[in-house]
């Protein structure tokens, strides 16, 4: 049996941008398609159901749609990272990883994309949102607390991604198409926090018909609201300098301690389990169950919050693949089971040196290029030959498949394309992560919590390796052990962020010696330009213009 779903979806669209789909192997996969509009949906909840998963869809577009997205653009902001790609491809990755527009003056509309489909996701939300009363709700068995709490949910995602990456943006809390002033970001979290409260006190911790809440595979529960609650709170705290209005710390703790009490989450035994390419095995086009191994599967005991996507996406719109993936490949080399991408994220270095002996999460999460003999392989050299800023190493957690031939394994019969099929659930927030945040909001198990993240570092085949030693669970050992635990999962970059911008910059900074095109190079990162973009990301220039001079470009840009 399959781990990774290979599903089909057929989309509907409301006349408004709303898409529609319904449900059949997971939530996100349709039988029908149905042609609606604002004056004739909104009666009842079926409408609202429907509604609903347009929302999820809308959120999915961040990544279906990608331009640059919120994952890549984390990571190669990030300390793990560089920004790779072909050696004679344009200089936007460069861009946002010194960030430092002359790498590429030209690249004025880096994120033009990625700011429309935040955007729409945003509307689609604010339009059920602002349907709300007139909705004929059902007097027993509502479902209304469960819908409302997930639409809002996704919102503060989308408004969670987007203030993160541009700090200074419009706020829109109804569906309507305006001009409008940046905000200021606290006004932004406000609305951040209001909505997950809502989740969090709303959604039922029974909301849908699995055996426990882990079991449930794509939809926003209650705890995966806690969750981001506790996370934004971080956030905020860290990179402000402030308790945000009306949110506390003990609010935060009790957020996640509420996750762990429930008992619905448990780590998967080990670590490399979590990730498909971390426990594949080289199978020829079809055997799946070679393929994937040991993986724990999608929605494993883990899994609290993850994006979902099919291997259906095609080049005529109908996005629903995971499209930032390709991005992580090794460049046009296929090393079975590794997949060929574009070569993007090339891993520093620096950060793989800052595994420690024992520690089981550097194999499952970077690709030893030399230690796994893949530079004996006759592509190898054209691959290398192609590649900016080679550095030996690259993404595992998030690297596509292939079979044993260099077929694309995002589809079970060989027929997937290696660019848009990939598929690969992005697991937005795992049980490792409630763990270690509760340890470092105070908790009085905050030393149980940390022990038990790291002994499954150091566990295989369950056995606790000879390496591991006992650290104390204060705020450095914590944010180090977050570092190696959530690599590549688009989490650091803004660890360090709310360390303090400061802080950032002088992990950031520094040179990188690296091969482009098979010739030395160097990646050479300043602290200053950190400093003088604050760690933001650039406004799209022409969303600068059509908004008439309204929108101010961040310092630095």
């Amino acid at each position: 049996m399959n781990k990774i779903q290979y599903n089909i979806l057929v989309t509907g669209v409301l006349s408004f941008m709303l898409g529609v789909v319904s449900c059949s192997e997971s939530f996100l996969d349709v039988e029908s398609k149905t042609e609606s509009t604002t004056g004739t949906s909104y009666k009842n909840e079926k409408d609202v159901w429907r509604a609903l998963i347009g929302c999820y869809d809308g959120w999915r577009q961040t990544s279906s749609a990608v331009q640059v997205g919120f994952y890549a653009g984390a990571e190669v902001m990030g300390y793990e990272c560089f920004g790779g790609t072909g050696n004679a491809d344009g200089r936007g990755y460069q861009v946002i990883d010194r960030f430092d527009i002359s790498q590429s003056p030209a690249d004025l509309n880096i994120y033009e994309n990625d700011w429309k489909n935040y955007y729409a996701g945003v509307y689609r939300c604010n339009e059920l949102i602002s349907r709300e009363e007139q909705i004929n709700w059902s007097e027993a068995n509502s479902k209304r607390g469960t819908y409302m709490g997930e639409c809002r949910a996704i919102r503060a995602l989308l408004y969670f991604d987007m203030v993160r990456l541009w700090g200074n943006i419009p706020l829109f809390d109804e569906p309507v198409n305006e001009n409008r002033p940046q905000a200021d970001p606290a006004d932004v979290f406000a609305l951040i926090f209001d909505d997950l409260k809502y989740a969090m006190e709303n959604i039922p911790a029974d909301a849908y018909p699995k055996a426990n809440a882990s079991g449930n595979d794509g939809h926003i529960t209650r705890y995966a609201a806690a969750a981001l609650f506790a996370r934004a709170y971080l956030y905020y705290t860290g990179y402000y300098g402030q308790e945000p209005a009306g949110v506390t710390k003990t609010e935060a703790l009790a957020a996640v301690e509420e996750i762990i009490s429930s008992n619905e989450y448990s780590l998967v035994s080990e670590f490399k389990n979590l990730w498909p390419a971390a426990s594949a095995g080289v199978a020829e086009i079809g055997d799946m169950e070679t393929l994937l191994g040991s993986y724990a599967g999608d929605g494993n005991s883990e899994t609290i919050l993850a994006m979902k996507f099919t291997s259906s996406q095609d080049y005529n719109g109908n996005n629903d693949g995971n499209r930032w993936q390709v991005m992580v490949g090794m460049r046009s080399l296929n090393a079975p089971p590794y997949g060929k991408g574009w070569g993007g994220l090339t891993v520093n270095p620096a950060f793989v040196n800052e595994f420690k002996t024992g520690d089981m999460r550097r194999s499952a999460s970077i690709i030893d290029i030399t230690g796994e003999g893949i530079t004996a392989l006759d592509a190898f050299a054209a691959s290398y030959k192609d590649q900016r800023e080679y550095t030996g190493y690259a993404v595992k957690k998030y690297s596509p498949l292939c079979f044993a031939d260099g077929t694309s394994a995002s589809k079970a019969d060989g027929s997937g394309d290696f660019q848009i099929s990939n598929h690969q659930d992005y697991v937005m927030i795992r049980y490792a992560d409630v763990l270690l945040m509760a340890a470092e909001l105070g908790s009085p198990n905050a030393q149980a919590y940390f022990d038990t993240v790291r002994k499954r570092a150091y566990t295989a085949d369950g056995q606790l390796s000879s390496s591991y030693s006992s650290l104390p669970a204060t705020k450095e050992n914590i944010m180090q052990e977050r570092r190696l635990e959530f690599a590549f999962e688009s989490i650091n970059y803004w660890d360090l962020l709310r360390q303090g911008v400061d802080y950032a910059a002088n992990k950031l900074a520094g040179d990188i010696s690296v091969y482009s095109g098979g010739s030395q190079d160097v990646v050479s990162i300043k602290a200053d330009r950190i400093r003088a973009t604050k760690g933001l990301s650039q406004i799209p220039y022409n969303q600068i213009t059509l908004a008439n001079g309204m929108l101010v470009q961040n310092p630095g840009w």
